[in-house]
């Protein structure tokens, strides 16, 4: 599972760990992605989506239909 978010598209982030002697070693920070399965009444199946925990509150306020519309029209198969 890549570090991706179906919905906002957020991805991890790269920079540098700096130590008490400032040097500076690469690391990322990764978005909290979680693998989630919501029931699309319009299609009558339940779909897999990996999101973000804020799409998973953004799904919650506006819907899994606004949110699946919103998902395909980033060209995006679910």
């Amino acid at each position: 599972m890549s570090a991706y978010c179906q919905l906002t598209g957020v991805k991890p982030v790269f920079g540098n760990n700096v130590s008490h002697s400032h040097r500076r070693t690469r690391r990322r920070w990764n978005p909290n992605i979680q693998r989630r399965r919501y029931w699309l009444p319009s299609e009558g199946r339940f779909v897999q989506l990996t999101v973000s925990a804020r799409a998973i509150k953004t799904i919650d306020k506006i819907g899994i239909e606004q949110a699946v519309a919103r998902i395909r029209a980033r060209g995006e198969k679910v």
